[in-house]
């Protein structure tokens, strides 16, 4: 079960019993059950449904977050733009990014990677380890060994900075998941490019064969 969300006055939003800055207990905004769950929809809406959510994403993938409040409140009858907020700032993935706006701009939000609906996210410029990791399930590995890693049903290939993160991938698919290594170092010298994405994913429009290996236990 996922930490509940709180709040403390002096350093906003977080995860767990205490605030990780001062200690503070802070104020409950959302219990963690609710809190996945909500974070669950979310990401779906901005990532693959925004039209049946109600939602409007310009090219980048930013939509008004008054409207994704709009649509969390149509869903269910217990969020408020709190919650909404607490949800977007303690994603332990990185997987929402806000743009505060300034001025006159709009306060904005937008899933970092996963899209499977059409958007063009500029690189963050984030340096890319020599190796990544890719999660799937055994029956995969001889497609993927023959023919890369491709898409599927989103826009890129997500990679992993770690083992332990692509396992947890692959155990979405599988119970006895597969890790593969990509020598992204080689990819990026031959040209191919790696995006970071979020905490610690990373996408490519593709893997080609030459660039996997499967990890040895």
């Amino acid at each position: 079960m996922p930490a509940d969300a709180r709040t403390c006055p002096d350093h906003g939003f977080f995860e767990g019993p205490d605030c990780p800055r001062c200690g503070a207990a802070g104020e409950p905004v959302v219990e963690g059950g609710r809190r996945r769950q909500l974070s669950k929809f979310v990401s779906g809406a901005l990532r693959h449904f925004p039209d049946d959510a109600g939602l409007e994403l310009d090219d980048a993938g930013w939509t008004p977050l008054p409207d994704l409040v709009d649509a969390v409140e149509s869903k269910y009858h217990w969020p408020d733009r709190e919650t909404v907020e607490a949800v977007l700032a303690t994603d332990p993935k990185g997987r929402f990014e806000r743009d505060p706006g300034f001025g006159t701009a709009p306060d904005r939000v937008r899933a970092a990677y996963g899209h499977s609906v059409e958007v063009d996210i500029e690189d963050d410029g984030g340096p890319v380890p020599e190796t990544l990791y890719h999660g799937t399930a055994p029956r995969n590995v001889e497609s993927i060994t023959d023919e890369g890693l491709r898409p599927m049903s989103r826009q890129r290939v997500h990679l992993s900075a770690s083992v332990e993160t692509a396992t947890d991938v692959g155990n979405r698919h599988a119970e006895d998941p597969v890790v593969l290594e990509v020598d992204a170092g080689a990819m990026e010298r031959d040209g191919h490019d790696i995006a970071h994405r979020g905490e610690a994913t990373y996408t490519t429009e593709c893997v080609p064969p030459q660039y996997l290996s499967r990890r040895s236990e």
